[in-house]
């Protein structure tokens, strides 16, 4: 049985999208799902990037394509009044409903949705409390193991090679994105393309540096 951790952060629509879609493109395989919040934003810094929402052009776009693919999936998604947002308040909230900093589905399910359904402020102050009444975690959100524990999982996450979310980590190998659940499960499907291909594709050498 393979263990697949998922690092998320939910400002993401891609990874709400992608939550959605793992159990039926994990139907069948054998598996632990560990979930991760980790802080997106603090993974743009350590690259020195903007984030999709941040860019001109592309904000617009990628608000059009997760509508478009949320209904091509089946998938309820109601854009939130402003994004990109502050997550951090649903990020510690996460991570202090588990003891490891790894919230079980039902808690990280209940946060995208509070964020992608209904289309209200993500970060209302009002609306976190009821959420988190809701959820009653274990610790305190503003504990400092807490917050040690999400920068644990971000710091992490950029070690294993994590550049955005979601991404989901098996063996050695980093699966980024919502159309990387395909290629993720032909991995666990024992796939042979994997013995050879995968090191191939990534020692192709850098031309042109900016």
């Amino acid at each position: 049985m393979k263990t697949i951790t998922c690092y998320l952060d939910f400002i993401s629509p891609y990874a709400y999208l992608a939550f959605e879609a793992l159990p039926q493109s994990l139907m069948g395989v054998s598996h632990r799902m560990v979930y991760k919040p980790v802080l997106f934003a603090a993974m743009l810094k350590h690259h020195g990037q903007l984030g999709p929402a941040e860019i001109a052009g592309k904000r617009e776009w990628t608000y059009r394509q997760v509508v478009w693919q949320a209904k091509q999936l089946g998938v309820t998604l109601d854009m939130p009044q402003s994004h990109p947002f502050n997550p951090l308040g649903l990020l510690r909230l996460a991570v202090a409903c588990s003891a490891e900093g790894a919230p079980n589905r039902y808690v990280c399910e209940t946060i995208f949705k509070h964020v992608w359904h209904g289309g209200a402020p993500a970060d209302d102050a009002a609306r976190l409390q009821a959420l988190t009444q809701q959820l009653s975690p274990l610790r305190s959100v503003d504990a400092p193991e807490v917050k040690d524990q999400l920068k644990a999982n971000t710091e992490e996450a950029i070690a294993l090679g994590v550049f955005g979310v979601p991404t989901f980590c098996v063996d050695d190998k980093v699966f980024w994105g919502l159309d990387s659940l395909p290629m993720m499960r032909a991995y666990l499907d024992g796939d042979q393309w994997f013995d050879n291909a995968w090191d191939a594709a990534a020692s192709i050498q850098q031309g042109i540096k900016r």
